[in-house]
């Protein structure tokens, strides 16, 4: 074999060690990420925070549609009927401008707290992080601490292995059904739901999204993980374009850590040429998505800051100062800030930007909702009978009238007119309507046919509450006169 095959077969077998080293790269297996819990005696200061945004969402979200108010769910979005019910407001398919009004809030609310502290909403208020958190606690309390589970798994499956998984998955279930039951008890009165899936009558619309959003939660919550994080969560990807130098993010003090090591108990060090990280990994150990802290600001970073309270623990345990992982600034690590000249810049033009559009969003939503009148109507004129001639030379126009009642209480309505002279009210000018219902109602207006010219003209008609002139509606509209 001369030089140059001898040239042409190592490079083809380059090429394919290549193309096989990017293929294994490619579909490489998910590595089984064990998050340690514990940390020290107790739960350090940013475990206690993000264990009571745990607490605190599943009281609301699994408590919420169990409250009652006016003999009803005080919660509850009815799409069948199509009215939304939150507390003592009831919202309609009209009232869509408040739900518009809800979704900028929570948008500018997520520009604000992302230009301020980085990804705090994931690592302690999203779904994706609560639910793991309480899938893991699960799995901890069933199958043992961290290292129990990393032998458990690698152990070959036995009575014991196979009775412990079974155990975790089948609470893992329990309770990702009982999520999925409580979200659709918000779109159907929950206990109505309930009592139609104990005698196994549930509708197949609802058992389809009890068992979709618990099968959602069983698989993000329990297989998932951080895979959602990583490559689902579209958050994670536009991230970036919220944050600046001057947010706030979990950082590793490179100039005070570097370089790492262990140390020595014989001589300090400083005499060994190290910085403060004794390179120890519980960092590593305790971060859910099982990223180094130390290789600087990652995208898969939840911000949950795990690693600050490890890294605190351990350097209280070896006499070092605390804050070599803490929550900074890129610009108050470069250019050395203390505390307060680091908020000072924490709270840029953006921010206050943000605020302002904030709460002005909030007040005009608040004080909207406050103004709202609790009554609607559609007034529609009859094609049927655009305009006829009465008795006693009165030309008559008919209408139909949609009337909504947005209170939890009967209530009788008036009918007026005004806008042509002896323009009256043939049919009945006084009505009733049932609590949060809505009533068609006819509605015959006359006037006189000498005083009506041909054509059209511009009448109002007001619809007013019986027990409160406060409550009122003005519709206009147009009556036809007849042509001679």
């Amino acid at each position: 074999m001369n030089a140059v095959d001898e040239g042409k077969r190592v490079q083809e077998a380059v090429s394919a060690a290549t193309q096989a080293e990017a293929v294994e790269s490619l579909y490489a297996k998910r590595v089984e990420i064990y998050p340690r819990a514990k940390i020290g005696e107790r739960l350090a200061w940013f475990q206690k925070w993000r264990w009571a945004t745990v607490w605190i969402t599943q009281i609301v979200f699994y408590g919420l549609p169990w409250l009652a108010w006016n003999d009803r769910q005080a919660v509850l979005f009815d799409l069948a009927a199509r009215r939304f019910y939150i507390f003592g407001l009831v919202l309609w398919p009209q009232d869509i401008v408040f739900l518009t009004g809800i979704l900028i809030i929570a948008a500018f609310s997520l520009f604000l707290f992302t230009a301020v502290g980085g990804r705090l909403w994931c690592g302690y208020a999203c779904p994706q992080t609560v639910y793991t958190e309480l899938f893991m606690w699960i799995e901890r309390r069933i199958e043992g601490d961290r290292v129990r589970r990393m032998v458990l798994d690698r152990a070959p499956m036995s009575a014991r292995k196979f009775a412990l998984k079974a155990a975790k998955h089948a609470a893992w279930i329990a309770v990702a059904l009982w999520t999925g039951y409580t979200f659709v008890g918000y779109f159907t009165p929950i206990r109505e739901l309930g009592a139609e899936m104990l005698a196994l009558q549930i509708g197949g619309w609802s058992a389809l999204w009890v068992a979709f959003y618990g099968f959602a939660t069983y698989g993000n919550a329990g297989w998932m993980r951080e895979q959602v994080c990583k490559y689902m969560c579209p958050y994670a990807r536009f991230q970036s374009a919220m944050f600046d130098k001057d947010t706030l993010i979990v950082t590793y003090d490179t100039t005070r850590g570097e370089p790492r090591g262990p140390g020595s108990k014989k001589k300090g060090r400083a005499d060994l040429g190290l910085g403060d990280c004794v390179d120890c990994g519980l960092c590593v150990q305790v971060c859910p998505t099982g990223i180094d802290i130390r290789n600087g600001l990652q995208y898969e970073c939840i911000g949950c800051a795990a690693c600050i309270d490890a890294c605190d623990h351990v350097m209280e345990r070896t006499g070092l100062p605390k804050g070599l992982v803490r929550y900074s600034t890129t610009n108050a690590m470069r250019e050395g800030l203390d505390t307060r000249a680091m908020w000072r810049r924490v709270f840029r033009p953006r921010v206050f930007v943000y605020s302002g559009i904030l709460l002005a969003i909030t007040a005009a939503l608040a004080v909207a909702v406050a103004l709202r009148v609790p009554l609607k109507v559609d007034l529609i004129r009859d094609r049927g009978a655009l305009a006829r001639e009465a008795d006693g030379g009165q030309v008559e126009n008919v209408y139909r009238m949609q009337v909504s009642n947005t209170t939890e209480a009967r209530r009788a309505f008036t009918v007026s007119v005004a806008g042509l002279p002896g323009l009256a009210v043939a049919s009945e000018a006084r009505f009733e309507v049932g609590p949060a219902a809505v009533a068609s109602v006819p509605l015959r207006l006359l006037a006189d046919a000498e005083q009506v010219a041909p054509g059209s003209h511009k009448i109002a008609v007001e619809i007013r509450a019986a027990d409160d002139p406060a409550v009122a509606v003005r519709e206009t509209t147009t009556f036809l006169g007849l042509r001679r």
